[in-house]
């Protein structure tokens, strides 16, 4: 197996994202490692933490370029071709890596995988499919790569949800929800009404109806299917709350030296508790519905929140999880090495 990351995307890159690599490389020494970037900085950087690139499983393919935040998103495959990303990604399409993992721009991340990695034949559209630490582990998908979808879409998207969750994080029968303001099959637009009827006809799915915004937290569905308008605000709403909800808390019991003292009795839950909303434990967001694995960390990643997304990449490799999706979501038009693709 061959990860391909790229470590000079993000916000805080390249120094975080090549620790986690780094990390990641020695945590899986079976397992090789292709940095990309630029090879003088990465080597310096390396050199100042005292990290080893002599790994048997480690290799470096040097670039010049890096996507900004602020590049459009075509940029990737127009003026930054030769980029990290660029790169990385066309690597992953000749069948240099089984997996590529980044933490820079999401629009062309998404853009770049779709018209060089590509779909899957026979889906409509690939989606970013984000792991929300509610109560149970929910995946919402789409969280973000596509505004607007049609029914058929959302019928797809919860096929590769179901195979996500039952594959990576074990849930055996994975129940799909369909985002809506209301738990009545006729509420909606139109649209999500028809999503509703191929929804509920479709077999291969444990489909449990329409879940409100306000019962997600409480383990309403595994499965959140939704646009990715729809979903982006769902998932910035969730990291806002959350990040709210542990700074109050923090603020309460700060407060003066009684509440100081009373912390020290639920010290141990309030790190559960935190642990459990935060979202690097996951590391990243896999683009379901591509010919081959990509995963999306996030922007603002730290190390320990990358090396996760690599870990994720491994897991999605080694449990086969573009097969699985095409064999649930097209089956007709499985591609006969696809099994090999991770």
């Amino acid at each position: 197996m061959r990860i391909i990351i790229d470590v000079m995307s993000g916000d805080k890159a390249p120094l975080e994202q090549l620790l986690g690599a780094h990390q990641a490389a020695v945590e899986n020494p079976n397992v090789d490692m292709v940095f990309v970037g630029n090879e003088a900085i990465i080597r310096a950087i390396a050199a100042a933490r005292g990290l080893t690139l002599d790994l048997p499983n480690l290799s470096v393919v040097h670039t010049d370029e890096v996507v900004t935040m602020e590049d459009a998103p075509l940029s990737v495959v127009r003026e930054k071709k030769d980029s990290s990303m660029g790169v990385g990604l066309k690597m992953l399409a000749e069948g240099k890596g089984d997996a590529f993992v980044s933490s820079g721009n999401t629009g062309a991340l998404h853009a770049g995988s779709t018209l060089i990695v590509r779909r899957i034949k026979g889906i409509q559209k690939s989606a970013i499919a984000t792991i929300l630490p509610y109560q149970n582990p929910m995946l919402l998908i789409d969280s973000g790569a596509n505004i607007e979808i049609n029914p058929e879409t959302y019928l797809q998207f919860a096929k590769m949800g179901s195979v996500y969750m039952k594959r990576i994080l074990g849930v055996e029968n994975p129940r799909v929800g369909l985002l809506n303001i209301g738990a009545e099959r006729q509420k909606g637009t139109k649209i999500v009404m028809e999503a509703y009827g191929l929804l509920e006809a479709a077999e291969g799915i444990n489909f449990v109806g329409n879940v409100e915004g306000k019962e997600l937290p409480f383990g309403a569905c595994d499965v959140l299917v939704c646009d990715g308008f729809s979903g982006n605000i769902v998932l910035k709403l969730t990291e806002g709350c959350a990040s709210y909800l542990v700074g109050k808390l923090k603020d309460v019991f700060y407060a003066n030296p009684v509440s100081k003292l009373s912390y020290l009795g639920v010290k141990d839950g309030m790190k559960k508790l935190k642990k459990e909303m935060d979202a690097s434990e996951y590391g990243g967001a896999p683009l379901l519905g591509l010919s081959r694995t990509v995963i999306k960390a996030h922007g603002s990643s730290d190390a320990k929140a990358f090396c996760n997304a690599i870990r994720q990449a491994i897991g999605c490799v080694e449990n086969h999880v573009t097969y699985e999706i095409a064999k649930l979501v097209v089956p007709e038009l499985i591609p006969k090495d696809s099994e090999n693709q991770g």
